[in-house]
């Protein structure tokens, strides 16, 4: 059966493919090769097809850059020549590759459920009246946090929300709105939280506010995880 890049999974190449592995065992085919024959099987696997009508297979097979076919083990392994590499993925899991650029998997897994995101808000003042319900739910001592996935250019407005705006929304729990690390916005709330005044505190660990309005986005990050990390803010 043939199947296409998108029904299969999802993300393509078998060199991704075959990264999750790790250390396995090859070996080699002895039927005749056929211009029809894969170049690779792996069998002996779970393999995560992104199909709901079969989300599990045991193996697959690869001619070229395409997956040719998905199934059984003995169904796959018919297909096998003297000129197909086999791997024997020892009951491993096999996912489909992922060909991202710049992927923040970890913190996106760990703080996904402590940001509000605007992620198809289609108006600015559906996002502020997103900020002012979360405020209402945001218990003392936590902060706001809008940190990804979202763009000014997809609102119909067409432009960054304004400290005064954050300032109304929630005036009293702290709020951080950061746009694709280039521009970020603290409420006064949040500001008052970060201790940020117009001079350094003793010992130089706060940055100076002329500092902080040439580079929001880095000044505004370091200060954040600073007090997380002393936790002074979930």
């Amino acid at each position: 059966m043939t199947m296409s890049r998108r029904n299969v999974l999802a993300a393509g190449g078998s060199t991704a493919i075959m990264a999750v592995l790790g250390s396995t065992q090859l070996s080699r085919a002895q039927s005749p090769a056929t211009p029809t024959s894969p170049d690779l099987i792996v069998h002996n696997a779970r393999v995560t097809t992104l199909q709901n009508d079969r989300p599990e297979a045991e193996a697959f097979a690869v001619r070229g850059e395409k997956i040719v076919a998905v199934g059984g083990e003995a169904d796959i392994m018919r297909l096998r020549s003297n000129s197909t590499r086999v791997i024997d993925a020892g009951v491993r899991r096999v996912i489909p590759g992922l060909n991202d650029s710049h992927f923040h998997l970890v913190r996106g897994g760990r703080d996904y459920n402590l940001e509000l995101r605007w992620d198809g808000v289609e108006s600015l003042r559906r996002g502020l009246e997103m900020i002012r319900e979360q405020a209402k739910r945001t218990p003392a001592g936590h902060w706001v946090r809008v940190l990804g996935g979202w763009s000014p250019h997809q609102f119909r407005e067409k432009r960054m929300p304004t400290v005064a705006e954050l300032n109304e929304a929630a005036p009293d729990i702290p709020v951080y709105v950061l746009f694709a690390y280039s521009e970020g916005l603290l409420n006064r709330a949040g500001v008052a939280a970060l201790g940020l005044t117009h001079e350094p505190a003793a010992g130089g660990r706060q940055l100076r506010i002329h500092r902080w309005r040439r580079h929001p986005s880095q000044a505004c990050r370091c200060l954040l995880s600073r007090r997380q990390a002393a936790g002074a803010f979930g």
